[in-house]
């Protein structure tokens, strides 16, 4: 099906796109107003033989109303934009939902490590899954993430998600999200973070889940965990 805007694969892509296309709407609607009055108002006082020209100050009332109604009919625009807006980023990054999963996303110069906890389910033990350029999420769980960088600023995107977030060195920055597409989707540094930002991304594959426990089984260093 035709979309304008790219594939989605997350539960909350979904608000986000809602709200760009509500703004979109809105700027839109008062682009082609203003574009229409305004070659109505060149027509309407072309220059006519005869009728001498007129100058205009502003401050007649008559000619402000063009101006303070519509300026108003705006700021009431600006407020439902204002409203959605905060909702969506309430809803994307305050309300961190309970985790169904979690994996370790460290940043550096210029690759991409994760970390994912082994057939065990917990992190740092001996059976700690690795992968550079590489991460594999279950469809329908909900993760939370764990933002690293090690030595600059970079920037965490997965733009099937809809999901950007800054990585700030010396902190751990907590996020979440949920796949909803099984696939494999591209993940990238959206901060210039030196001369090799351009060949820095990564990739994610959404799996179901036995495709995914699979996977851990496979991937996980059972025999180095059980000794």
């Amino acid at each position: 099906m035709f979309s304008i805007l790219p594939l989605s694969a997350s539960t909350y892509a979904s608000e986000i796109d809602n709200l760009i296309l509500f703004v979109s709407v809105i700027v839109g609607f008062w682009f082609f107003l203003v574009m229409g009055v305004f070659f109505w108002l060149l027509w309407r006082y072309r220059a006519k033989e005869g009728v001498p020209s007129q100058y205009v100050t502003g401050y007649d009332k008559e000619q402000k109303r063009f101006i303070s109604i519509p300026h108003y009919l705006v700021l009431v625009c600006d407020v439902f934009i204002l409203v959605g807006a905060i909702k969506v980023w309430y809803n994307v990054k305050q309300d961190l939902p309970p985790a169904e999963a979690e994996v370790r996303v460290i940043a550096q110069q210029w690759a991409w490590v994760f970390v994912h906890p082994g057939a065990d389910g917990a992190f740092d033990t001996a059976d700690d899954i690795k992968k550079v350029n590489e991460l594999h999420l279950q469809k329908d769980t909900v993760y939370h993430y764990h933002l690293q960088s090690r030595d600059v600023l970079h920037s965490f995107s997965i733009p099937v998600f809809r999901l950007k977030q800054d990585a700030l060195p010396g902190r751990t920055i907590t996020g979440w999200f949920e796949p909803t597409r099984t696939g494999e989707f591209l993940l990238q540094c959206t901060e210039i973070c030196g001369v090799g930002h351009a060949l820095m991304p990564a990739k994610v594959f959404v799996e179901d889940a036995p495709t995914h426990a699979l996977w851990i089984a496979n991937n996980s260093n059972t025999e180095l965990a059980s000794n």
